[in-house]
């Protein structure tokens, strides 16, 4: 026998004439698998748990002496490189954005930036366990190691996002580029001299679904972990789970949207630059590669395809 994919087996179980199997119940004809639903809870928490340790332990999230300065010279770095390729156009993105009427809705993209990151991924790790089985394991393993790639960025480039760089707190830029205590300087960003980048932190002044400013997040979060964006990791991810799942075209087109939704909703809340986009692309090749080579080593021992029991071949 042969393997196929699950949509090749929906075809061919569609069309006439090929006997009982055709009418068969599609339970029967989905290969049994040694997918257990409360191990792949327990490995996903543990996953994130794990990274969620191990990211807070740089930048911001250190220690209670926080030092701004690297991760600033690091964010004038990356606008640096930008204008280098005339493509710095986040802050006037911002501007124009905010200068809409009701202030273009801000706080929906920010809820946006806080909920769907999280939301869709878990829809998307649900919907592939239970339609396509024999595809979850390599994905499910790709978006695990695309998440641990990103550490190696959070440990060696920490980067002050955007809507820290005016910001005169103990996370802000303000304090660096202009020498000044914190004591001498106004209470909020935009305030002179704290208004050379023109950047506003859209959760903290416009509201949404928690401000990483507040001192609740900042005790829990790594500031500074903008380099890379899991923001573009995961949704990319998403689009590249789902996609193949979807057969209404709208759909369709709204998961291969998604990740261009969150570029531009990371760029307007102040909270990355596009080159953070980047460096989520690269961990999720990365992430894909390995996955690809551990999991087929994986079945190759184990004698199984993705997804299926040992001894149980997929019907073709």
């Amino acid at each position: 026998m042969t393997t196929v994919d699950a949509d090749d087996a929906d075809v061919a179980g569609d069309g006439g004439g090929r006997g009982d199997r055709g009418n068969a119940p599609a339970e029967a004809r989905r290969p049994r698998t040694s997918l257990r639903w409360w191990r792949e809870v327990c490995y996903i928490v543990g996953v994130y748990v794990a990274y969620s340790a191990v990211r807070n332990q740089f930048g911001s999230g250190a220690g209670s002496s926080v030092d701004a300065e690297p991760a600033f010279h690091h964010a004038e770095a990356i606008i640096q490189v930008e204008r280098n390729l005339h493509l710095y156009f986040e802050d006037r993105l911002q501007q124009w954005y905010l200068d809409l009427p009701l202030d273009g809705l801000i706080r929906i993209w920010n809820v946006y930036y806080g909920v769907l990151h999280f939301v869709v991924a878990a829809f998307a790790l649900v919907w592939l366990y239970r339609k396509a089985p024999e595809r979850y394991r390599l994905w499910r393993n790709t978006l695990a190691f695309t998440t641990l790639v990103a550490l190696i960025g959070f440990a060696t480039f920490s980067l002050m996002p955007p809507r820290l760089l005016d910001d005169p707190g103990i996370y802000g830029g303000c304090p660096v580029y202009t020498g000044l205590d914190r004591s001498d300087l106004p209470s909020e960003a935009g305030q002179a001299p704290c208004d050379e980048f023109g950047y506003v932190d859209t959760v903290a002044v416009y509201g949404g679904w928690a401000s990483f400013g507040s001192e609740e997040m900042a005790a829990v979060s790594n500031q500074y972990a903008a380099m890379p964006s899991m923001h573009i990791g995961w949704s990319t991810w998403c689009a590249l789970v789902l996609a193949p799942l979807i057969r209404r075209r709208w759909l369709r087109a709204l998961a291969i949207a998604y990740p261009l939704l969150t570029l531009f909703d990371i760029m307007v809340t102040g909270n990355h630059y596009w080159i953070d986009g980047l460096g989520g692309l690269a961990c999720l090749a990365v992430g894909y590669l390995i996955a690809r080579v551990l999991t087929g080593a994986w079945e190759a021992r184990r004698g199984t395809v993705t997804g299926a029991r040992p001894g149980v071949p997929v019907p073709a």
